[in-house]
């Protein structure tokens, strides 16, 4: 397939995508807008990758095919499996392991040949966290009192926040946080940003050549570049162009796209970078857009980008009102 322009679509170029979900293919119970028209071809190279630990991979692809999307368990990596090869590695078989999540999560726990518990009663060796909307004090308290003995923790990840169709509410790692402060104890990450649950996913998919795409600077974009893979930055969820603009360099991305709707264009427009001589300019304090190349909101955004980022101590973007309202920015 080819671009809009004539030169190769972005998803020609790679053989695998590993789509975030929540905020890039879903916000909750509803499909992002246009998500599930991008993704309808090409089944065969999606791979959903997801920091949620919340639901098993068959509920998860259950859920993505009730949206209208082509999804088998599969093709679903999520970070509580990664979680659970963390442990296998570092933990006996067999061993007590505090789960504090869902069902889901124990069952990923019992299946590396560990025993998932619910009290520090048990002598547990590990606390594996993963977010679940029923978490409480009670069994935060068990974890506390399961670290603060010496066990082993792995969060799934540490995302602060949650995309739902009601706005952002509170991740597992604002969780983490809680138990964070009550310990003092630091966990192993399975999610993104950091790399095991990619990994996996790059081997689950057989993927030589993968395009991670998501919505977060902090977890999908820095979780691609610890892996050394390029990415799509879609700004349907969590980050905006204000974080695009700060954004540093672990958290940049190969490519920039107001939706998924991008894996269609051509690459080499989606790309950061300078576009037209004298389009962007950088007067010492503030980045300076000329007028005259603000017709293509995202065309401009990706120029203004690249001067941003190699003057990351400036102050300002000046462009046209009007431009920066549709980027959500003001002076």
């Amino acid at each position: 397939m080819t671009g809009t322009s004539g030169g190769a679509s972005l998803r020609a170029l790679y053989d695998v995508l590993l789509l975030d979900l929540d905020g890039t293919v879903y916000r909750g119970a509803e499909a992002v807008p246009g998500a599930r028209e991008a993704l309808s071809e090409g089944a065969e190279r999606l791979f959903y990758v997801t920091n949620n630990a919340s639901r098993r991979p068959a509920e998860v692809a259950k859920h993505l095919r009730e949206l209208g999307f082509a999804a088998d368990e599969s093709s679903v990596v999520t970070s509580s499996q990664s979680a659970a090869r963390l442990l296998a590695e570092r933990v006996p078989v067999g061993a007590p392991v505090l789960v504090v999540g869902t069902e889901a999560l124990v069952d990923e726990v019992a299946a590396v040949g560990l025993t998932p518990v619910r009290s520090a009663d048990a002598e547990p060796v590990a606390v594996v966290q993963g977010h679940s909307p029923e978490t409480g004090w009670a069994i935060l308290a068990e974890a506390t009192l399961a670290l603060r003995s010496g066990a082993l923790w792995v969060a799934t990840n540490v995302d602060s926040t949650l995309p739902t169709e009601r706005g952002l509410v509170l991740g597992n790692g604002s969780m983490v946080a809680a138990l964070r402060s009550a310990t003092g104890c630091e966990p192993l990450v399975a999610g993104k940003p950091a790399a095991p649950l990619l990994e996996d996913a790059v081997v689950r998919s057989g993927a030589s050549r993968p395009l991670v795409v998501g919505d977060r600077l902090d977890t999908d974009i820095a979780g691609a570049n610890a892996v050394g893979a390029d990415s799509l930055l879609v700004l349907t969820g969590v980050s905006t162009v204000a974080d695009l603009l700060r954004a540093p360099q672990d958290q940049r991305p190969t490519y920039v796209a107001d939706s998924l709707a991008g894996l269609d264009a051509e690459a080499a427009a989606l790309r950061v970078g300078p576009r037209e001589p004298g389009a962007v300019s950088f007067d010492g304090r503030d980045v300076h857009l000329a007028s005259e190349f603000a017709a293509d909101p995202m065309a401009a955004l990706r120029a203004v980008l690249d001067v941003a980022w190699a003057n990351p101590g400036f102050g300002r973007v000046v462009a046209a009102d009007d431009l920066l309202a549709r980027w959500g920015i003001s002076r």
